[in-house]
C-alpha cells in the first residue's frame, strides 16, 4: 500500500458552514489561495447548489488557483450534481463529492427511504456524476452509525459505478478510535474492489476525537484524511489540518514512513489567515499554532530548552512557520522593502500607490507606539485588503466618548448606513458598551452580543489591541474583527465589521440553513 496521506481540505465547506465562520466569495478566494501555497491535494471550495455565493466561489476558485484538486459538494441528486459540474468547469483537476445517508436512524426519519431506494439513489448518482469528471468522491453520510453489511454493499456498487474515492465520515463525533480503526479495517477486508479507490475519513469532534479517529483510521489504511484549518466546522468542529499533517510528519516512525505533500512551513500563515478572515482567535493552547504553542514559562522547562531543544520541543516552531515577533524598522526604504515582502507572502496583488499609502498609515501607527512588528503589518494589510465588500451598509464616521470615575459612560456618533447620515448618542456601562449602544441607536437595530473579546498583539502597553466580536441578528451569526491602538476604536470596529457581515449574509445563510436541515456530510 502506497505511503501518501492525501489531505482534502474542507475549510471552505464544511469549515465555512459553522456559524460566524461564513466567507465572502472574496474571502474564500484569498483562503483557496493560501492552502494551495500550503500543498493540500484537494480544496472543497463549497456546495455550489446551496446559493449564488457558494457557485460564485467554486467557480471563481476552479478559474482562478492552480494546484490542488477543485471540489464541490453536491447531494445524491442530478441537479445538485449538474450544478456542481457547471461551477467547476474552469477547473484544470476537478472532483464531484457526492453523498446520502446510510445510517438506520437517517434513513428513516431524514431520508424516509428505504435501504434499497437508497443504494439505488447512490449508484445513479455516481454514475451521473461520471459523465462530468473522472474524479468522484462517495460519502456514506453517518457511516460510523451504519449497519455493517449494507455498508459494504454500498461502498462495493458505487465503486462498480465509477467512483474513485470512498469517504467514511464520523458524521457526529460518535467513534471511539479503536472502534473506527476496526470500522476501516473491516471495510478493507469485506469490500472486495476497494483496492480500485482511494479510502478517506472525514471525523467531527463532538468528543474531541476527530485528530485521533482519523490517525488511527490512517493507520488501519485509510489514504485521505479531510480536514480543516484550525479544525473549524459544524458544531464542535473537523479534524485540525495541522494536527493531523504534524502528528504524521513528528510520528512517521509509529506510522512506518506516511507522508503528506503539506509544505509546513505555511501552516502558521494559513491559520492566521483563516482567523483574519473569519474574525476568530484560537485558544492560546492550540496545539500546533497557539500562542503558547512553542512558550516556556517553567525555569526548569526553559533550563532544558535552551540546553537542547529536543528536551520540551518535539516540533520546531520554524517548521510550521511560526515567527519570533520580529520589529520592522520604519527607515526610508528597508520599511517598504518589509512591507513588499510581507505583500507577497500574503499573496496579494498590489500598485506602487498601494504600497505608498499602507506606508504611510505605517508611519502614522510608528507615531503613536515604539516599535512596528510583523503582526502590526499583517494587521494593517487585513484591513486595507480583504475588506468583505467596498461597499459596507454601515460605516461609522466618526465618535466620541466621554468617560471617568465620577462620569456616566456617554457615547456620540456619526455614521452612515446605506449611503444614508444617521447620529445618536447613548450612555453605557463603561466607554465601550456607550458606544456601541449609540450604534445601534442610530441603526435601530438591536443584533444580540454573543462574544466579545480583546488582547494585545504585541509586547508593551502601546501595543495595538484586536477585539473580535460575535453577534446575532434576526437569527444569523457573524464575527468581525478590529484592531487599532485605542480599545474603544478596535471593539467599534469589530463590531461594525461583525454587523456588515451579518446584514450581508442574512439571505445567503439562510438559504444555506435550508440546505443544511436536509442534511449534509
Amino acid at each position: 500500500m502506497h505511503k501518501r496521506v492525501y489531505i482534502f481540505d474542507t475549510t471552505l465547506r464544511d469549515g465555512e458552514q459553522a456559524p460566524g465562520f461564513s466567507m465572502t466569495t472574496e474571502e474564500k478566494l484569498q483562503m483557496a489561495q493560501q492552502l494551495a501555497r500550503l500543498g493540500v491535494d484537494v480544496i472543497e471550495a463549497g456546495f455550489a447548489v446551496a446559493s449564488k455565493g457558494d457557485f460564485e466561489a467554486v467557480n471563481r476558485i476552479a478559474q482562478e488557483v492552480e494546484g490542488p484538486v477543485i471540489c464541490s459538494l453536491a447531494r445524491a441528486i442530478e441537479k445538485d450534481i449538474e450544478v456542481a459540474a457547471k461551477a467547476l468547469e474552469p477547473a484544470e483537476r476537478r472532483r464531484i463529492h457526492t453523498f446520502i445517508a446510510t445510517s438506520e436512524i437517517h434513513m428513516k426519519y431524514k431520508l424516509k427511504m428505504e435501504p434499497d431506494k437508497v443504494l439505488e439513489r447512490a449508484v445513479s448518482a455516481v454514475r451521473f456524476a461520471r459523465n462530468f469528471t473522472d474524479d468522484v468522491e462517495f460519502s456514506c453520510e453517518d457511516a460510523t452509525r451504519s449497519q455493517r453489511d449494507f455498508l459494504y454493499k454500498i461502498i462495493e456498487e458505487v465503486i462498480k459505478a465509477g467512483a474513485t474515492v470512498i469517504n467514511i465520515p464520523d458524521t457526529v463525533g460518535y467513534a471511539i478510535p479503536e472502534e473506527f480503526g476496526e470500522l476501516i479495517s473491516d471495510i478493507m477486508n469485506n469490500v472486495p474492489n476497494i483496492d480500485k479507490v482511494i479510502l478517506s475519513v472525514h471525523c467531527h469532534d463532538d468528543l474531541g476525537l476527530a485528530v485521533a479517529n482519523s490517525l488511527t483510521a490512517v493507520k488501519h489504511g485509510a489514504r485521505q484524511v479531510e480536514c480543516t484549518v484550525n479544525g473549524i466546522g459544524e458544531r464542535a468542529g473537523n479534524a485540525a489540518l495541522e494536527e493531523v499533517v504534524m502528528a504524521l510528519k513528528v510520528r512517521g516512525d509509529y506510522f512506518g514512513g506516511l507522508y503528506t505533500n503539506i509544505n509546513t512551513k505555511e501552516i502558521y500563515k494559513s491559520s492566521r489567515l483563516l482567523c483574519r478572515i473569519t474574525g476568530s482567535f484560537v485558544p492560546p493552547n492550540k496545539a500546533i499554532v497557539g500562542d503558547n504553542a512553542f512558550a516556556h514559562e517553567s525555569g526548569i522547562h526553559q533550563h532544558g530548552v535552551l540546553s537542547h531543544r529536543l528536551t520540551y520541543e518535539i516540533i520546531n516552531a520554524e517548521d510550521v512557520g511560526f515567527p519570533a515577533s520580529r520589529r520592522i524598522v520604519l527607515g526610508k526604504h528597508s520599511g517598504r522593502h518589509a512591507l513588499k515582502q510581507k505583500l507577497e507572502e500574503y499573496g496579494v496583488k498590489y500598485t506602487d500607490e498601494d504600497v505608498d499609502r499602507i506606508y504611510e498609515k505605517l508611519k502614522s501607527l510608528a507615531d503613536k507606539k515604539k516599535e512596528i512588528y510583523d503582526e502590526d503589518v499583517e494587521a494593517l494589510i487585513y484591513q486595507e485588503f480583504m475588506k468583505i465588500s467596498d461597499e459596507e451598509p454601515v460605516r461609522v464616521e466618526h465618535f466620541q466618548v466621554q468617560s471617568g470615575d465620577n462620569l456616566m459612560p456617554t457615547a456620540t456618533v456619526k455614521l452612515y448606513y446605506k449611503g444614508e447620515e444617521r447620529t445618536a448618542t447613548a450612555t453605557g456601562n463603561g466607554p465601550v458598551d456607550a458606544t456601541i449602544k449609540a450604534i445601534q441607536k442610530a441603526l435601530d437595530l438591536s443584533p444580540k452580543l454573543l462574544d466579545y473579546s480583546i488582547k494585545a498583539l504585541t509586547p508593551n502597553t502601546d501595543a495595538q489591541a484586536e477585539a473580535r466580536v460575535v453577534l446575532e441578528l434576526d437569527g444569523v451569526k457573524a464575527s468581525g474583527r478590529g484592531v487599532d491602538t485605542d480599545i474603544i476604536k478596535a471593539s467599534v470596529n469589530a463590531f461594525v465589521d461583525a454587523l456588515n457581515r451579518a446584514i450581508m449574509r442574512k439571505e445567503y445563510i439562510l438559504q444555506r440553513t435550508e440546505l443544511r436541515e436536509e442534511g449534509t456530510v
